[in-house]
């Protein structure tokens, strides 16, 4: 069995999207003064390798809670051109973005989710469009070079009521 992380660290100060609040990790408690370490972090739902769920980008979109645990895990294949998509396997774009040709085609045969490279944003326009298709998403997946054609993906988010999307630790075992 090999695994690969495919999650981006969370630490104090790093780069976050325009206009959002940084991440600040602070302590709060040592083990010299109270016994126990302990630190008090602060980052929104969509920093370094998260999930977005429709909620994200429609107030009436479903949020993450509604969500079985079983739609963040499972089969997932690297996209490659012409591939046709299945709804009990997820796609990886490793070396692709996702253009408004490849989101029409995902959203007329949608997978189980989709992952996004670190190396890619996604369109504003493109992203709500997916999501209103009920397609969860990804993104900034780490090590996705390293990624064979076909691999387990886990992705389990924290189980935040009511969220929008939330931090992973993404990983494919092969």
């Amino acid at each position: 069995m090999k695994i690969i992380d495919l999650s981006q660290p969370i630490f104090n100060g790093m780069p976050v999207y325009p206009g959002d609040p940084g991440v600040v990790i602070k302590e709060i408690h040592t083990l010299e003064k109270e016994g126990w370490n302990l630190r008090n972090v602060s980052f929104t739902t969509h920093i370094g390798t998260h999930v977005n769920v429709p909620y994200h980008m429609n107030n009436t979109g479903k949020r993450l809670d509604l969500y079985d645990l079983d739609r963040f895990i499972g089969k997932a294949e690297l996209y490659t051109p012409g591939m046709k998509y299945f709804k009990n396997k997820g796609v990886t774009f490793s070396s692709t973005n996702i253009t408004k040709e490849i989101a029409d085609q995902l959203i007329a045969f949608p997978p189980k989710f989709i992952g996004l490279s670190e190396k890619f944003e996604f369109d504003i326009a493109l992203e709500k469009l997916l999501l209103d298709a009920d397609i969860i998403s990804f993104e900034n997946l780490t090590n996705t070079d390293k990624l064979p054609a076909s691999f387990n993906f886990y992705g389990v988010p924290l189980n935040i009521k009511e969220s929008d999307g939330s931090p992973v630790r993404a990983f494919a075992i092969m």
